[in-house]
């Protein structure tokens, strides 16, 4: 399109070559709805930048004379979008100016629409030669009875007004008169705004004197009226003549005193801050934009009025601290953008004098949204605690009416306020020394509810730094106490408690379960994820336990957290280090009674591991070697089996309690696809049970898994073979595996699983059978029968070279894809001969394609 203008740009395939010479013929011939998208593509190919042959007779010969509306609709356009002007002279083309008279007979016809739409048009003309002998007429139009006819001669006269001066001279009087009767008797809003603006343009002088004259009346104008007149005091207040100032002032006080436009208003306060920039006018756009914040329900008007207050808090902030409260009020609007802009001015107009009120009304907002269960509702919640956290830092004096209540919320469900509570309260009470000893007695209280690893060690590390009495101490040491629960963390009677709770089949079902992740912080403070596997059947029922009497710490412990374990001892022991300068006589009872607590523990223990002597003192002694020999093999046998139990019962026994988290063996690692390991059982015969634990830790399901062992050596023996499962994303399978033991020698036992995987994809292969000998026309054949689109390009399919390859592809109203893949080579005989492959999602449909193709194959 070279340098020319270009207001809008609409896509379209230019298509064949010959698209010229078609849109030629519907133009000439006969058919009205071949004309109309004859003309249609004419003007969608100007608008792509096409150059096209002139069309301006033809069009003028065979189109222009239909009556219908439509053809002169598409003809005005056509007129509107091509180069009226010839390329080499810069005259106006003689084809063109033989529309004048055309031009000038529709401005004084009867039709008022055909009058609208020559008007319309004559005001995108830029030509001076053209719109020169139309003057008379269009200033005639301006006293036409329909509203629409005179709105579109005001703008068609605004838009010669606009051509570059010295072009063409216009009479300013008589149109004035006729202007300003429009303005000011017209009936029509539209009419009477576009008259005002060319007004405003044409003789600015004559519209302010009749804006000063009409003030008293300005209030009752119309809508689109008073946004034309204050554009015009925006105008004037930019030029150096501000005596009228007062005069404006209250033109605008009584436009918004009685305007209930939303619109209207905010153009007052925007006209106020032009005029002035007194603190009365200030004020005035303030309580505005303020009111329309509050009052209206979208929200993109609400982030416009927000940035206007953010620039006046930026050159007027000491005036905008007056509505701090006012812009709380808009923290209402459910959205989270435009409460995080509202909390980021108020934050900006913080004072001495409305800290307090603006605290108080942050606190009203965070108690109320508690248990309140909306979209984003934690994202305003987190952002109301930084907006406190950000007050009691900027004024201290504010500090101890929030911290408590931050120090409440440290026991919150939702991890990122937490995190910046435990941020907000340690930092308070390193800047805070008189308001420490209550912060830590509510620490003692609130220490209990705290679910976050990263927010418990925190909390631990102001437990040890803060504390300085004894009672402190103390109190700290007994509250870390209460919440880690009694020592060991694991013991065989929980574990018992559990499986009786559990399913008595399987008593170890859930013994390996699920690997999980969890992010710790490392000695450097560096972030590191560690993934690790849990013992389900040990830490899930002490978990449920304590979430019911809430030692949160103790579940995270017991959970795997070794970072806030290694916390816990360093805050002990700084504590007792703490203990020791305050009241050293407590650190000997401290280290006294930890040693009676371990011996006491040692004796428990031995009291367990007691056996049970259930023979009496004078019971016989039997000696297997004194027996007598006439005892039969049967009777040796059971004595001898008698024996083995004997001997093999604390091996059976140790099967149970911590005996068998020791001996599970890894048999796979924690990242691969299939998670196994094993636990190896001996019974009374000698022969090994193998208890093998498999969880997929995939997102996919595992089919047809087998677990196969294979023994090196005679001496062991692998009596059955193990059932193909399959496995759900994230379930575990226990699996044993009965080997025999000929001799007590060494053996090795090799093993690995076997799986399959499934993609949910169908497949279907068929082989070529056609008639056909050549093989772009079987292609073609196919693409045809299948109503499929061929994905490989045209020029990689060019050449004869006796062998085709193709990808096409398909997708159903169902929204179902299907990819069929094509490979044909011609053979000596002439014959093709190939395979198709059919992928797709649904096996329906794949199937349905390929009896499509075999049916398409038999009509070959």
């Amino acid at each position: 399109m070279g340098e020319n203008p270009c207001t809008l740009l609409v896509h379209f395939d230019k298509g064949s070559p010959d698209v010229v010479e078609k849109f030629m013929v519907d133009l000439q011939g006969s058919d009205v709805a071949a004309k109309i998208a004859a003309m249609k593509l004419v003007i969608m190919l100007l608008l792509n930048g096409n150059k096209l042959p002139p069309l301006l007779r033809t069009l003028t010969l065979y189109v222009l004379p239909r009556k219908e509306p439509t053809f002169e609709k598409l003809f005005f356009l056509y007129l509107e979008i091509i180069d009226k002007r010839d390329a080499a002279s810069g005259e106006v083309c003689p084809d063109i100016i033989l529309f004048v008279k055309y031009f000038r007979y529709n401005l004084e016809k009867r039709n008022e629409y055909v009058r609208a739409i020559t008007l319309r048009l004559l005001c995108r003309f830029r030509e001076p030669e053209l719109l020169h002998p139309l003057l008379p007429c269009i200033i005639a139009n301006l006293e036409h009875e329909q509203d629409f006819v005179r709105r579109h001669a005001l703008s068609a006269i605004l838009a010669i007004y606009h051509l570059p001066r010295g072009h063409m001279p216009i009479p300013y009087a008589d149109m004035c008169k006729l202007v300003l009767r429009a303005v000011a008797f017209d009936q029509d809003a539209d009419v009477r705004r576009t008259a005002f603006i060319l007004l405003c343009d044409c003789a600015q002088d004559l519209a302010v004197k009749y804006l000063l004259d009409n003030a008293p009346y300005v209030a009752k104008w119309p809508d689109l009226l008073q946004m034309a007149a204050l554009d015009l005091i925006c105008k004037v207040c930019r030029s150096l003549d501000h005596s009228d100032e007062g005069g404006y002032m209250k033109i605008i006080f009584s436009i918004l005193s009685n305007c209930k436009t939303a619109a209207v208003q905010y153009k007052c306060a925007g006209t106020f801050l032009s005029l002035s920039s007194r603190p009365i006018s200030v004020q005035v756009a303030a309580k505005t934009y303020c009111k329309l914040l509050t009052s209206q329900s979208d929200n993109n008007v609400n982030l416009i009025i927000l940035d206007r207050l953010h620039e006046l808090c930026t050159s007027h902030r000491y005036v905008m601290a007056n509505f701090v409260m006012a812009l709380l009020h808009s923290l209402a609007i459910p959205n989270v953008n435009i409460r995080r802009k509202v909390l980021d001015l108020v934050l900006g107009l913080l004072t001495a004098r409305n800290v307090q009120e603006v605290v108080l009304y942050l606190k009203k907002e965070v108690v109320k949204m508690q248990g309140i269960e909306l979209e984003k509702a934690g994202e305003y919640h987190q952002m109301l605690v930084q907006a406190i956290h950000a007050c009691a830092v900027e004024h201290p004096e504010v500090a101890g009416s929030v911290v408590y209540l931050l120090v409440d919320f440290l026991g919150e469900s939702n991890s990122a306020i937490a995190y910046d509570v435990v941020l907000s309260v340690r930092e308070i009470m390193e800047t805070n020394p008189m308001l420490r000893e209550s912060m830590i007695q509510r620490l003692f209280s609130a220490f209990g509810q705290i679910q976050e690893s990263f927010v418990c060690s925190r909390a631990l590390w102001m437990l040890a730094e803060y504390s300085f009495s004894a009672y402190e101490v103390e109190s700290a040491i007994s509250t870390i106490k209460q919440s880690i629960g009694n020592l060991s963390f694991y013991t065989v009677s929980e574990e018992r408690e559990s499986t009786d709770t559990s399913k008595p089949a399987h008593p170890m079902m859930n013994s390996c379960t699920a690997c999980s992740k969890r992010s710790t912080v490392l000695a450097d403070d560096a972030c590191a994820t560690h993934n690790f596997a849990t013992n389900a059947a040990i830490s899930a029922p002490v978990a449920h336990g304590l979430l019911a009497s809430k030692q949160y710490l103790r579940s995270l412990v017991v959970s795997g957290d070794f970072h806030l374990a290694a916390v816990v001892a360093c805050t002990l022991t700084k504590l007792v280090l703490r203990l020791e300068e305050v009241q050293p006589s407590k650190v000997e009872v401290w280290l006294l009674s930890f040693r009676q607590s371990f011996a006491k523990m040692l004796a428990e223990k031995m009291k367990i591991k007691a056996p049970i002597s259930i023979a009496q003192p004078d019971d016989l002694i039997d000696f297997y070697h004194l027996k007598r020999r006439a005892l039969n093999q049967r009777e040796l046998d059971d004595d001898y089996r008698d024996y083995l139990k004997a001997a093999t019962v604390d091996v059976t026994k140790g099967a149970d309690g911590a005996n068998r988290l020791n001996r599970l063996v890894q048999l796979t690692g924690f990242s691969d696809p299939a998670y196994a390991e094993a636990y190896v059982m001996v019974n009374q015969y000698y022969n090994a049970v193998v208890d093998v634990t498999v969880i997929n830790r995939t997102n996919e399901a595992l089919q047809n898994l087998c677990l196969e062992f294979v023994t090196e050596g005679k001496n062991v023996i692998i009596t059955d073979r193990s059932e193909n499962y399959t496995l759900a994303p994230q379930e575990s399978k226990q699996i044993q595996v009965n080997i025999e033991i000929t001799r007590a020698n060494s053996a090795v036992i090799l093993g690995h699983i076997v799986y399959e995987t499934s993609d949910g994809k169908e497949h279907s292969e068929l082989k070529v059978n056609t008639v056909l000998q050549d093989e772009r026309k079987f292609l073609n054949h196919i693409i045809k029968s299948t109503n499929m689109t061929c994905l490989t390009p045209p020029w990689a399919l060019d050449g004869d070279c006796g062998f085709i390859a193709a990808n096409l592809y398909a997708k159903s109203v169902f929204g179902e894809d299907v990819l069929m893949n094509i490979c044909v080579e011609k053979q000596a005989d002439g014959k093709l001969n190939g395979c198709i492959s059919i992928k797709g999602n649904v096996e329906g449909m794949v199937l349905s394609l390929g009896e499509r193709k075999e049916s398409a194959s038999d009509l070959d």
